[in-house]
């Protein structure tokens, strides 16, 4: 019944989706029209009278609720996976959103709240100040542009003044995906198609360069790996906290510091991973060898019926290795190792996670609000442990996320946990449910941890993941 599914798919969405809905549909929609609509309901209900959509034809929808990331939508109402969309959306004259506004969206989904504040002070004598409020969102602003004529397809200059004195990476996304797009003149028209040639000097392929994670000359959509299992496998987090054992019984680490606001950090982690369908198995305060003897634990279960293994771990560390609560190192290569197939044959040709919040010393002496994983006494920073390309088997189907670069600072707050680990729980959050793979993920969380800095010192921070994946990795939230 087609009333009945676009009943359930409007019950499913959110304001702010309706939003982008809206947004994504103004080439189709009157602007006037749109306005007036408040609920996902009536927005569907107006595509039908535009015959935009019906039980017949449903690729507007399909395509919208893809180019949105619901791709749990797409697949339980519509019978539709995110490869199939993509396959789909690269046949010349299918994709009815076009590669302009589609960019503008995505630049709406990239801005941050700080970028946001600043494209409204620059917008203070262009735009009411009505549509300049607390509460007005990127798209708001895209929006008011257009009807104010300050913003079209073919008038681009102010929007490209705005991201040169903001954030100029924003404005080369936009500028990237119109280069690889051939811009709106590039599409083929209705005539054209019918056309065996390409006599009007247009691009065949319209669609592909935009859309998310494909490759113009891809021959075919990358195969993602089975998590179909329930449980879908283990999530093991190892969290140190205390390390009095560390300062009483290593002269070196007399000063090492207890590592507060790291069960913020693993309540996240547990909270998410949960979510994911992940059976969540969380070990405090190890020692180096109760460490050794847990991974090993883990290492000899039958993971024959699951289909991932997750390891996070939350601890001092120094170059390459994590240090027990003992201060006894253990090297991150030994702990991946434990699950290469040799060691750990029933996870073999399936994904294997670590995660790793661990650090290493010299950190700076700048305040007590945020706290270092180095052990310094009274430190503001972190320094996490350098990634070695040798911390992960060379063999595949292994992904290591690390909270920063080689010679980088890293965070952590006694209150609010360490900004690697929370930005990761958060995107997590937000975006599997949307079907986006691991990787977009983790370079989402770069994207964010890179652009904050310690306002006593302005250090940066930037994630690193490495991974021998041979597949697209996506945690199932259904």
């Amino acid at each position: 019944d087609f009333r009945k599914l676009l009943f359930e798919v409007s019950e499913a969405l959110v304001t702010d989706e309706l939003s982008d809905l809206k947004f994504l549909s103004l080439e189709h929609v009157p602007r006037r029209k749109l306005e007036a609509i408040q609920e996902p309901k009536a927005f569907l209900e107006v595509l039908q009278e535009k015959d935009m959509i019906g039980a017949e034809n449903v690729s507007f929808l399909k395509e919208l609720l893809f180019r949105i990331g619901r791709i749990d939508l797409l697949t339980a109402h519509l019978g539709s996976s995110r490869e199939e969309m993509q396959r789909e959306l690269q046949l010349p004259g299918r994709a009815q959103v076009s590669a302009y506004r589609y960019l503008l969206f995505q630049l709406s989904e990239d801005v941050t709240e700080n970028e946001l504040m600043s494209f409204k002070l620059l917008l203070v004598k262009e735009l009411p100040k009505s549509k300049l409020t607390r509460e007005t969102t990127m798209l708001d602003i895209l929006t008011e542009m257009e009807k104010k004529g300050l913003l079209g397809k073919d008038n681009l200059s102010m929007l490209k003044s705005l991201c040169e004195k903001i954030n100029i990476s924003l404005w080369n996304s936009i500028e990237d995906g119109l280069n690889l797009f051939g811009q709106e003149e590039m599409l083929i028209t209705e005539e054209e198609r019918g056309n065996t040639g390409d006599s009007g000097g247009h691009l065949v392929s319209s669609v592909a360069p935009y859309l998310p994670g494909n490759f113009n000359d891809s021959p075919q959509v990358l195969e993602a790996y089975r998590m179909t299992s329930r449980p879908c496998g283990v999530c093991l987090i190892l969290n140190n906290h205390n390390f009095a054992k560390a300062r009483e019984g290593v002269l070196e680490h007399k000063h090492m510091k207890d590592r507060n606001g790291t069960d913020v950090d693993a309540a996240a982690l547990r909270n998410v991973f949960s979510k994911l369908h992940f059976r969540v198995e969380e070990y405090r305060d190890l020692t180096a060898e109760e460490i050794r003897k847990t991974v090993n634990i883990f290492r000899s279960e039958d993971h024959e019926d699951k289909d991932c293994f997750v390891c996070c771990i939350l601890s001092h560390g120094k170059k390459g290795s994590i240090y027990g609560v003992d201060g006894q190192e253990v090297p991150i290569r030994e702990l991946t190792t434990s699950f290469t197939v040799q060691n750990c044959n029933s996870l073999a040709g399936k994904p294997k996670v670590f995660f790793i919040q661990a650090c290493q010393g010299d950190a700076f002496h700048k305040g007590v609000t945020i706290e270092t994983d180095s052990g310094e006494q009274d430190s503001s920073v972190e320094r996490d442990a350098r990634f070695q390309p040798d911390c992960i088997p060379a063999e595949a189907d292994f992904l290591l996320g690390m909270a920063t670069l080689q010679d980088y600072v890293s965070y952590r707050s006694p209150r609010e946990g360490t900004w690697y680990i929370q930005a990761l729980c958060q995107h997590l959050e937000y975006s599997c449910p949307r079907g986006e793979d691991v990787l977009t993920i983790l370079t989402a969380v770069n994207q964010e941890v890179s652009r904050k800095s310690c306002e006593r010192d302005a250090k940066k921070q930037m994630p690193q993941p490495s991974f021998t994946l041979r597949k697209r990795l996506i945690f199932p939230v259904n």
